[in-house]
């Protein structure tokens, strides 16, 4: 398979605050990659950082083999310009904890705004797309409804579907299921196994150690910063080598 995402040596500082450090980290096209760790270990920062939501104070970030945020010219790295930037975050979709979403517009309208305003597409092209998307989240019901006449669970179903109705080449998920009531989680990971399966590439950042072990195909585990170890889901979470790991996972369980 070839590699999609590259983080290669990169540090992120806010202020004296070493946030990433030294951390590189690849992903595979139709590979899903668990991040796991303590809070404030660095794992939403690194994903903000593979969005272009944070920019980076050292190394590189590539994605489909493209300098994220820069062009290298010569020996120098040059920042590229806002409308560059938009063009490249269009390959990243992002899932929040929060879901994001406009809570002025429909949930039709909220998959709508990328397509059309953003990438320019056919209004219709774009409708049809994003019922189906809905009908795929198992929410087709729910298309002229607003965010606050949804529970949690669906409104990060609809945010799945917003992301993807911009046809991502790696999808993001930031603790996707944290803000949600314990009985709504299931319907969350539901999709987004089934997006697993269809081979979407995925980077996840998860408590949700079972999702880990029955999806991922690696397992990050980060701390202080850095990525401390990675392996399979068995390696990492069944019988963990690192001392860290097994004692987080342990506490988890």
């Amino acid at each position: 398979m070839s590699v999609i995402l590259q983080a290669i040596h990169v540090q992120k500082y806010f202020g004296t605050f070493h946030a990433l450090n030294d951390v590189s980290l690849s992903v595979s096209r139709g590979e899903v990659v668990s991040i796991i760790g303590p809070s404030g270990s660095g794992k939403s920062t690194l994903l903000r950082c593979i969005s272009q939501l944070e920019s980076i104070d050292g190394g590189v970030i590539t994605v489909d083999g493209e300098i994220a945020g820069f062009r290298l010219r010569g020996d120098t790295f040059s920042p590229l310009s806002d409308s560059q930037i938009a063009r490249q975050r269009q390959r990243v979709g992002m899932v929040f904890q929060r879901f994001n979403l406009f809570p002025h517009r429909s949930v039709l309208q909220n998959l709508l705004e990328g397509p059309i305003r953003v990438q320019k597409r056919a209004a219709e092209e774009c409708r049809q797309e994003a019922l189906a998307l809905l009908a795929r989240v198992g929410l087709a019901e729910k298309a002229n409804a607003y965010p606050n006449e949804l529970s949690g669970g669906q409104q990060q179903r609809v945010a799945i579907a917003r992301a993807l109705a911009m046809h991502p080449q790696i999808l993001l998920f930031d603790e996707p299921t944290s803000a949600l009531d314990p009985e709504l989680v299931g319907e969350v990971l539901t999709v987004m196994k089934e997006l697993a399966q269809s081979g979407m590439t995925m980077l996840v950042v998860t408590h949700e150690i079972g999702f880990c072990r029955e999806v991922a195909d690696r397992v990050v585990f980060m701390d202080a910063g850095a990525i401390i170890a990675a392996g399979t889901p068995d390696d990492m979470i069944v019988r963990p080598q690192n001392p860290r790991v097994a004692n987080f996972i342990s506490a988890v369980l």
